[in-house]
């Protein structure tokens, strides 16, 4: 079962982690992602969107 994490900071300015276990969630939040950003989270690679930080784990 894969983990999206995705770490941001809130409107307070406090960094947030937040844990994507559920496989329909990480399918919709994968469709924001571009090709080569796609690639990169298979293999586990840290992409970061604007200000946001994702990582997929296996």
């Amino acid at each position: 079962m894969s983990l999206l994490i995705r770490k941001y900071k809130s409107v307070s300015g406090m960094m947030q982690e937040e844990r994507i276990d559920d496989p329909d969630r990480i399918e919709r939040y994968m469709r924001i992602f571009e090709k080569d950003d796609i690639k990169k989270l298979e293999t586990g690679v840290k992409v970061f969107i604007e200000k946001d930080e994702w990582q997929l784990l296996p």
